[in-house]
């Protein structure tokens, strides 16, 4: 059966465009021309990935992200017209995957749905990977800590198991960058530190205020046990 993928923009052609070459991906397309349809079609269609434009009048792309995060963990893809990345971040600690500057390319906004499906789906055939008390289960795309299961995004996932992958080792952006995405985005290095944040909120919530991922200024970041 094929990815659904639902696409939020009061563009026209721009939903027009992405339908057009997501369909020709394989996909299944559906589509809202502003952000309450968008959030009504979320909860009726049940999407695979969430294709979302970050300036919508009424209820923009920020407070349908906020809305879809509190209810779900499919996972999101912000369309932003802004330049400044304060803006691009915003959207990332609420919980979006990626984002893509407009004007796009179709076919990267292809590509990058695709990379993100796949961080979603996980590998099955993966082990469980441990560290100190956190676990992390691939075939379950599941975190938990003792009788606790944390709720990650897919990339907070990624990053996570990067981290666990080797306690201790300090992982530069642009390394956890090609962990998550296959290949590092050098404007995007700057978004990991939103998905660190979230990560680092999430496990302290869960463990009692406890560190876990660790600053190493200059340099990167590091999971210590």
């Amino acid at each position: 059966m094929p990815k659904k993928i639902l696409v939020i923009d009061d563009e026209p052609k721009i939903v027009e465009i992405c339908q057009d070459y997501l369909k020709a991906a394989g996909f299944d397309v559906v589509s809202a021309g502003d952000g309450l349809k968008g959030l009504s079609a979320a909860r009726r269609e049940k999407p695979d990935l969430v294709v979302l434009d970050l300036m919508m009048p009424g209820m923009d792309g920020l407070d349908v992200c906020r809305s879809l995060r509190r209810e779900s963990n499919t996972p999101i893809i912000m369309l932003t017209a802004r330049v400044e990345e304060s803006d691009k971040l915003v959207g990332l600690e609420l919980g979006a995957d990626d984002y893509i500057t407009k004007p796009f390319s179709p076919r990267e906004l292809v590509a990058r749905v695709r990379v993100v499906l796949r961080r979603a789906s996980g590998d099955p055939a993966s082990e469980i990977i441990r560290a100190g008390e956190v676990s992390i289960d691939r075939a379950r795309y599941e975190a938990t800590l003792p009788d606790k299961v944390i709720v990650l995004t897919p990339t907070e996932f990624e990053i996570l198991a990067a981290l666990m992958s080797q306690p201790g080792r300090i992982f530069s952006r642009a390394q956890l960058l090609n962990a998550v995405h296959g290949i590092a985005f050098e404007s995007y290095e700057r978004a990991i530190d939103s998905h660190i944040r979230n990560l680092r909120r999430k496990l302290e919530t869960a463990a009692g205020d406890a560190r876990y991922i660790i600053t190493v200024h200059g340099v990167g970041y590091k999971f210590e046990a």
